[in-house]
């Protein structure tokens, strides 16, 4: 494989189907390339329903996409360059400043955000003539649902998967739930999927797994936000968990790693209460300096120019009572900030 990349090709894998499966793409074989186990793609085919996919099995020139390839970085940068320039060149102008934050290196995201919604296959490999196709048997899955999750985990002797949560189950199999901490209670029902998060809660037929991206359509559509903003958010200095909001008020609970310090920051439109439970926090407040141990209190009324940092070698945590007319993120005016933000 490695000697058909050296060539300039792009490798795509193409895993041995074991089944008919209709949640994979799949890759009809070509004729053989010129080096040991290489073969042109004759075409990429999309999902197929289950006779097509039957279909394909028994003919034997079929595999599955596994959307896995080998190449040499500037062979595929020369080619995506040539075939998907909208792709290309908004990436590369997106890496020319980036930005460290947490284990992550971000890119300019004005400019990345120019670049074309597309996938490699689309994009490139459908229309470049140096892709190469290499058969794969490997006891591949791509876990790339709820249901194929479900068949690699551990389960108990009615075949439930539970994971992260407590459960209480009944007259209950075949079943998959993951929780966030609180009891779940099942009762009566097979071949189900449950998600349990602190997002949002998903309940589906293992059978229908595959149609959960037209869900997440469904949320845009009815103008939730729920696909792109999580209840806890991770920052570079710790993490926040919304644990409540209403009319004109949201309260967090705000983790602070040992050592780490929030920019220096005021709000237009927004008061707040910070209540420490744990840690010790040094607070800056206008011209003040306070130091709050656990059970301790400060004010931050609208438009006070504070900054929130943990000198001690242990997590601080906090809770955050937000109060005012508008309480989005984008409501920071920030002074100083150690992370470049």
């Amino acid at each position: 494989m490695r000697r058909i990349a050296e060539t300039g090709k792009l490798v795509t894998f193409g895993i041995v189907p074991t089944e008919a499966n209709t949640g994979y793409g799949y890759l009809k074989k070509g004729p053989k390339g010129t080096l040991p186990g290489e073969y042109q793609v004759a075409s990429f085919v999309e999902k197929p329903d289950l006779k097509t996919a039957q279909e394909y099995i028994e003919s034997g020139d079929y595999l599955w996409n596994s959307g896995m390839f080998m190449f040499r970085a500037q062979d595929f940068l020369d080619e995506l360059q040539s075939f998907a320039p909208d792709i290309a060149t908004p990436c590369a102008r997106a890496t020319k400043n980036v930005r460290n934050d947490l284990d992550f290196l971000r890119v300019e995201a004005t400019e990345f955000a120019q670049s074309a919604n597309n996938s490699v296959d689309y994009a490139l490999m459908e229309k470049t003539q140096k892709a190469a196709l290499v058969p794969l048997n490997a006891g591949w899955s791509d876990v790339g649902s709820w249901n194929s999750l479900w068949e690699i985990l551990e389960k108990d002797e009615q075949g439930n998967v539970v994971k992260g949560c407590e459960a209480i189950m009944q007259n209950t199999s075949d079943c998959m739930l993951m929780g966030d901490a609180r009891l779940v209670t099942l009762l009566g029902i097979q071949d189900l999927v449950i998600i349990d998060t602190k997002d949002a809660l998903l309940i589906a037929h293992k059978s229908a797994v595959q149609s959960v991206k037209s869900l997440v359509e469904a949320v845009k559509i009815n103008g939730g936000n729920q696909h792109e903003f999580h209840r806890v958010v991770y920052r570079p200095w710790g993490h926040y968990d919304a644990i409540d909001a209403g009319e004109r008020f949201q309260v967090k609970r705000i983790t602070v790693k040992a050592g780490e310090k929030l920019s220096l920051q005021k709000h237009h439109h927004r008061a707040e209460h910070w209540v420490v439970v744990a840690g010790k926090a040094k607070v800056t407040r206008d011209t003040e300096t306070i130091a709050l141990s656990e059970n301790e209190s400060v004010y931050l009324p609208i438009g006070c120019v504070h900054a929130l940092e943990n000198c001690e070698s242990r997590p601080l945590e906090l809770i955050e009572v937000q109060v005012g007319s508008y309480l989005g993120e984008d409501d920071i005016v920030r002074f100083e900030d150690r992370y470049g933000r």
